[in-house]
């Protein structure tokens, strides 16, 4: 295999307590062939002292910038390396993540990026547990929905960064969303089921900082990228912050001998918001985590052309899904309708999708069932058939694929 050089870009300012584990994590990687560089803003604590005892392994670069992206886009601009990765400096990378993250890249000349599994660490280094969203890769869902991906473990090709530009130096806490999304909308991304990288969780960090503002930001990453004014993620993220808001506001103003009504009170609030933030993730695709699609789908894919393939299935749970149609539509045309049988079932849709855009997808079936009122247990959701994977064909190959599988990498 080929091993390219890989660039791993640190931005850093006054993390001196964090800085030697986030270097340690890099320069003992098994990976032979990385270059580290260091992009400090001007710390006044002993991340200068700390990077100098590694000064024949990285790069240190001491100078102001205008934040954090102005920093990961210079040292990207610097980077010798044909691939590109950068790590907050209180953050760290786990043994192995570049030797996979290479691999992919080497395996599949069209990726875009590459992500993996990771942890949440506490302030000093240990496992709390694993980062709970990460998922296969799902443009949609990335779109409008959520952010999943955990950025400790990214690497990105850098050529596409010529094509789209670099990060957006206007966020302060979407910025990797917003490349994410933007590298998604026109290349294949990779999920890989390892454990990559590590996020630091503590109340100082940024990333769990931000209130109103960051809501505001986020919101707006979500309105750029999609059609929808409120799409559901506008809501998961608005109920999230403004529920540890009203929370905060709680403490602040309620009298000593009300402290424990007013616990109370916070802990059936997020109750209720996490119950409604839980369903608007599980529900607002149409498309469930074991493979179930409700009766509406919505799906896209990166930008192309060609042939999509749909498969599937439908299992036999009784006269409820039999005759079951699916109609598939694109910006309300329809591309195709069919009559799917018991068993598995696929639908192709020739010429589908333009070059330089995705390819925005709605499929609506005609019938669907409630296992629960069909004495299956207790399951209360709309079932209509089992969605194994929407593809784009590749035109050199019938066989060979190009774009977004749902369950592949499960």
């Amino acid at each position: 295999m080929k091993q390219p050089l890989v660039t791993i870009v640190t931005p850093s300012f006054n993390q001196g307590h964090f800085i030697r584990a986030t270097i340690e994590s890099v320069l003992s990687q098994d990976y032979p062939n990385i270059e580290y560089i260091i992009m400090d803003g001007g710390s006044k604590d002993s991340t200068a002292a700390v990077a100098a005892e590694y000064s024949s392994r990285l790069k240190f670069i001491p100078e102001k910038d205008r934040g954090q992206s102005h920093a990961i886009n210079k040292g990207f601009q610097m980077a010798k390396g044909e691939i590109v990765s950068w790590l907050n400096s209180d953050d760290v990378i786990l043994p192995g993540a570049v030797s996979l993250a290479a691999a992919a890249f080497e395996k599949d000349p069209l990726l875009g990026a590459v992500y993996g599994e990771g942890y949440l660490i506490d302030y000093d280094g240990k496992v709390k547990n694993r980062f709970p969203a990460t998922e296969p890769f799902n443009l949609w869902k990335l779109v409008y929905l959520s952010d999943y991906i955990l950025q400790q473990t990214v690497y990105f090709r850098r050529s596409v960064f010529g094509e789209l530009g670099y990060l957006d130096e206007s966020l302060n806490w979407g910025m990797d969303w917003d490349i994410l999304i933007r590298i998604g909308k026109r290349y294949p991304m990779r999920y890989l089921p390892e454990y990559m990288g590590s996020l630091r969780e503590y109340g100082e960090a940024k990333t769990f900082s931000g209130g109103g503002k960051r809501f505001r930001e986020l919101a707006a990453i979500l309105r750029r990228h999609g059609s929808l004014r409120y799409p559901p993620g506008y809501f998961t993220y608005g109920l999230d912050t403004y529920q540890k808001i009203c929370c905060d506001f709680l403490d602040r103003i309620s009298p000593t001998f009300l402290d424990g009504a007013s616990k109370k009170l916070q802990q059936v609030l997020s109750y209720v918001v996490h119950v409604q933030i839980a369903r608007i993730l599980r529900e607002s695709q149409g498309l469930y985590t074991d493979g179930w699609a409700s009766r509406r789908l919505l799906y896209m894919l990166p930008a192309g052309e060609g042939t999509v393939r749909i498969c599937g299935s439908l299992p036999n749970l009784g006269d409820g899904l039999r005759g079951q149609r699916l109609t598939v539509t694109s910006g309300g045309e329809m591309l195709a309708t069919r009559e799917i049988d018991f068993g598995n079932f696929e639908i192709e849709i020739p010429g589908s999708g333009a070059p330089n855009q995705p390819l925005s997808l709605e499929i609506t079936a005609s019938k669907f069932v409630v296992p629960s009122k069909l004495g299956l247990g207790a399951d209360p959701r709309r079932l209509a058939y089992m969605l194994k994977s929407i593809e784009r064909v590749s035109p050199k190959s019938s066989t060979g694929t190009r774009g977004s599988s749902v369950f592949a990498d499960r």
